[in-house]
């Protein structure tokens, strides 16, 4: 894909990496975009501004606060209508800025101003990509729907070796192409997506509960509303953010669950059931608050299968289920496939550290009512749900008519 006549921000940070935009710059030229570039206040003491300027044919932008410049106004006024800006590579300190809408300099104050999508490419040394603050700020990046590319793993500048290296020039034009030319796949699909956990009452102040965040059905809603289907999101009580554009419907039990899954089956395409549902809930819970420290018996009874009950219907829709397990993943997985009639399950190892609840990545193993089994590897949640996605339109492709292999 050409970028001919794109207008492009190049926002270049004060990173080592900061003489690798030099080519990622030369690339978009060539491809024929129009690039305006930001150096930050220490970006150019690693590279300087001419280099930038000779290469885009366009003045740099770097001085917010200069009262000799009109290019103030008139930049901030091309962030609006720019196609995209990309900050490459962008520090932990940007990433922070940004994260919580700090305009001190031209940089940030662009990043404000933009309308079109961002592309964040990080770099950075010393294991400061897995420090629990940078992790926090891209989370709500990508939630506000930056796309924020993940660094690659080697060498770095300090000579030591870890996650933080300036992703390849031809990587990030992909990721740009993507961000230009969204795929708009799921365009009049109707997905119906169930996330979170749910709370079963013992008493008005204490519950059953799982470990779920919920993160993987909502990476999912947000990855199907991007690719142009409806989505309708039944969360249980969980700390995210419903994404814009989704009906989105919060209920607490299984039984409240259960109600509104049947409530919107029948508009599905779709039915994708990442939410992890409590198996059990008490027979009886107490009207008022159970009191002192004592042995307790709960008498519990399960709950409702809301994911064989939605099989079973014979709904038209391709249903996804999914299945944490801590051992003989493989094998339980096939077990459950088979036993709920759906037509792919998405299984992973929640004992594994780093993946799974409450995790940003995940590692699955796809497996479908066809016979067909993929793996994918460790990757962001937002990925592994295009991934998810990706998989569930290639099996509808090849599919006439939904029968047991």
């Amino acid at each position: 894909m050409s970028l001919e006549g794109r207008e492009l921000i190049l926002g270049v940070t004060g990173s080592i990496a900061a003489y690798k935009a030099v080519y990622l710059l030369r690339e978009l030229t060539r491809l024929g975009a129009s690039v305006s570039v930001c150096l930050s206040e220490h970006a150019r003491e690693f590279v300087g501004a001419l280099t930038f300027r000779t290469l885009s044919g366009r003045p740099v932008l770097s001085n917010l606060f200069d009262p000799q410049s009109t290019d103030a106004v008139e930049h901030v006024a091309l962030a609006e209508r720019c196609h995209a800006v990309v900050v490459a590579p962008a520090t932990a300190n940007v990433l922070a800025k940004a994260a919580h809408g700090i305009a001190d300099d031209f940089l940030t104050t662009l990043l404000l101003a933009a309308r079109a999508p961002v592309l964040m490419v990080p770099a950075m040394d010393g294991g400061m990509w897995d420090h629990p603050a940078v992790a926090a700020n891209v989370v709500t990046l990508r939630r506000r729907g930056v796309t924020v590319l993940e660094p690659d793993t080697g060498a770095l500048a300090s000579g030591q070796s870890g996650k933080g290296r300036f992703p390849e020039v031809d990587d990030i034009v992909e990721a740009l192409r993507r961000l230009l030319a969204p795929v708009r796949d799921l365009a009049g699909d109707r997905l119906l997506v169930t996330a979170g956990p749910t709370r079963e009452p013992i008493d008005p102040v204490r519950y059953i509960s799982n470990r779920s965040s919920g993160k993987m059905g909502y990476g999912l809603a947000v990855a199907a509303l991007r690719r142009g289907a409806e989505v309708t999101l039944i969360s249980g009580p969980t700390a995210l953010t419903p994404p814009p554009g989704a009906v989105f419907v919060p209920v607490q039990t299984a039984e409240d669950m259960r109600e509104a899954v049947l409530q919107h089956l029948d508009r599905a395409t779709i039915v994708v059931k990442a939410a992890a549902v409590a198996d059990y809930r008490t027979k009886q819970a107490s009207s008022v608050k159970i009191k002192g420290k004592r042995d307790l018996t709960l008498e519990l009874t399960p709950n409702p299968d809301i994911l064989a009950e939605v099989a079973a219907r014979g709904t038209t829709a391709f249903v996804v289920g999914f299945a944490a397990e801590t051992h003989d993943v493989a094998e339980h997985a096939r077990a459950k496939l088979e036993s709920k009639g759906i037509d792919l399950l998405v299984a992973n190892d929640v004992s594994q550290q780093g993946i799974g609840f409450d995790a940003e990545d995940n590692e699955v193993l796809l497996l479908d009512r066809w016979g067909g089994t993929r793996e994918l590897p460790r990757m962001p949640k937002a990925a592994v749900a295009d991934a998810i996605l990706s998989h569930v339109l290639g099996l509808r492709a090849g599919i006439t008519r939904k029968t047991p292999a």
